[in-house]
């Protein structure tokens, strides 16, 4: 069916964006409060994690049925009814005065996010072409590439200059103007009528939120007990065996299943997943050792260290258009192949300049390389997953999306701390463990005696993202010739507001 005439794509698009990109900055800019909130809160490193923790948890779990329920109820209602509780939760935030309720917080904010993410893909798909899909998606792939620096940028800015409240505060006003623009600008798209699959979302929330807590809690508690019976090894053994359940319910179940195993019959579907997963992966786990370094190294604040990002992020956003145009005529495995390669090869770089007293210049040349390697990623692989889903399963397959994206992202962070806290075992064994483990820099600058054996870590530290994106380059070499490439123009601009 030909798209309906009054429906505006770029600027629904355009209004999505800015809450998405809400979202991701909050992901980040905490981080670098985290000092500030321990002080004003009288708060353990212990609790304080779970600022962080409790968000990521409470975004990542439910994607698979909010990706769902935005087919059921329709996107825009979905997308609109998160960021309101996203935005009254960031004010909830900053209004705290316990630890406690501040994590509660944080868990209502995750929970608007989650229903917002999966939202915004699934519209990409319903009101794009398909040979316009990719343009659309560079966007998406930017504002991603961009908010990884704003965060900690703007964190620092903020809480230098107003307090840690500000960093939540600040999500009001663009909550309320993501809010006005998303109402008028995005379209009512049709719903699909769905059974809701009651034990798929029992079973996948529950297996969900074993899995993550307990790659999440790993570090944390030295692989070893949580509390009493419970153990870290016991939980992510628990979480597959009931994934395992929910998958298994999935492909017998007689009314319609919560995920669609059908989409993973689509080649191209099921390699960008695994791509994302490995890209999810290497994006959180490089930014831990690059910026302990920074600090702990260099003596750079936590403001300064992350603008050593600063090119990463102009070449990202800059080459976004390009590659975008691009992705909507040349086949992706060689963009994404390009842009996987770029990323492994600037991390390995980045391990091999990592030293004391190296001219800051080395450092922002892979950097830069990692800003060509964003531009060439984000855009093909999300416009390769989605470019053949059902129309009726967009919200479906974007939830799965997400989920594989956040999930890689979460075994990033805890398999690079594992592996920053052996490096740092062997390299400096005289060193109090954990000791410079601090994501918030607290720790300062460290002895010139130790800076060299804590810059070999975090040099060998990146060699592990490096490695896991080779993983995501022979998936991106693997996909498939997509079929809009094979028909007309004017086949191709339908866009399946309807069902086709």
């Amino acid at each position: 069916m030909q798209a309906t005439p009054d429906i505006r794509p770029w600027p629904a698009l355009w209004a999505l964006v800015l809450g998405f990109f809400m979202i991701l900055v909050d992901s980040t800019i905490v981080s670098v409060a985290t000092p500030s909130i321990m002080e004003e809160l009288h708060a353990d490193v212990g609790n304080v994690v779970w600022v962080t923790s409790a968000y990521l948890l409470a975004y990542a779990v439910p994607l698979l049925i909010t990706g769902r329920l935005g087919d059921r109820i329709g996107p825009k209602k979905l997308y609109l009814t998160g960021l309101t509780v996203f935005t009254l939760a960031s004010v909830w935030c900053g209004l705290t005065n316990s630890i406690a309720m501040l994590i509660v917080a944080r868990v209502f904010q995750g929970l608007g996010a989650s229903m917002m993410t999966p939202q915004t893909m699934a519209v990409i798909t319903r009101i794009f072409p398909p040979n316009q899909r990719g343009k659309a998606m560079s966007l998406w792939g930017a504002t991603a590439g961009v908010a990884t620096l704003v965060g900690p940028i703007l964190g620092g800015v903020l809480v230098d200059g107003l307090g840690w409240e500000w960093i939540f505060f600040v999500n009001a006003p663009v909550g309320v103007l993501g809010f006005v623009l998303a109402w008028r600008l995005v379209p009512d798209l049709p719903t699909h009528e769905h059974k809701f699959d009651l034990l798929g979302v029992a079973l996948s929330t529950i297996g969900l939120f074993c899995l993550v807590f307990g790659i999440q809690e790993g570090q944390k508690h030295d692989w070893g007990q949580i509390t009493g019976p419970i153990s870290v090894w016991g939980l992510i053994i628990a979480g597959l065996v009931v994934i395992a359940a929910f998958l298994f319910w999935q492909s017998r179940t007689k009314s319609e299943p919560l995920l669609p195993l059908s989409l993973f019959k689509d080649r191209n579907f099921s390699l960008a997943n695994t791509a994302i997963t490995t890209v999810g992966f290497a994006i959180t786990a490089m930014a831990f050792p690059l910026m302990l370094y920074a600090q702990n190294v260099r003596g750079l604040s936590p403001t300064r260290s992350a603008l050593l990002l600063v090119p990463m992020a102009v070449i990202s956003g800059a080459l976004a258009p390009f590659v975008g145009r691009l992705t909507d005529k040349a086949h992706p495995r060689y963009l994404a192949g390009f842009g996987l390669l770029c990323c492994s090869v600037s991390l390995f770089w980045l391990s091999q300049v990592i030293e004391p007293t190296v001219p800051i210049w080395q450092l922002l040349l892979p950097i830069a390389l990692l800003g060509v390697a964003n531009g060439f990623m984000w855009a093909p692989i999300g416009s390769t997953a989605t470019r053949n889903l059902p129309m009726r399963q967009a919200g479906a397959g974007a939830g799965v999306y997400n989920t594989t994206r956040q999930v890689g992202a979460v075994l990033g962070s805890a398999g690079i701390a594992v592996l920053m806290e052996s490096r740092l075992a062997s390299n400096l064994p005289a060193m109090p463990a954990g000791a410079g483990m601090s994501a918030e820099g607290a720790v300062g600058k460290l002895p010139e005696a130790l800076r060299q054996g804590f810059s070999d870590s975090m040099a060998q530290a990146l060699m592990l993202p490096a490695a896991v994106l080779l993983i995501g380059l022979i998936a991106a070499i693997l996909f498939a010739k997509p079929s809009h490439m094979d028909r007309p123009a004017d086949i191709t601009a339908a866009t399946g507001i309807a069902e086709s």
